[in-house]
């Protein structure tokens, strides 16, 4: 998955304004413990995180 598929779906299931504060705030068990964006911060992949996504939030299937 592309860094731009993975943050069009952000934008999708949370919004503009809102996705960019998920990635930044919200601790993903699933990360071990970390953000989205500290994820990515130590390379994890986009579609590895994108999965912590889907495991943590009521994502539609659609953006599955």
């Amino acid at each position: 998955m592309r860094l731009t598929v993975f943050w069009s779906r952000m934008r999708q299931q949370f919004g503009d304004a809102y996705a960019e504060s998920v990635a930044k705030d919200y601790v993903l068990a699933e990360l071990d413990g970390r953000t989205i964006d500290q994820a990515f911060a130590d390379g994890e992949s986009a579609k590895r995180v994108w999965q912590a996504v889907v495991a943590t939030f009521d994502v539609p299937s659609k953006l599955q």
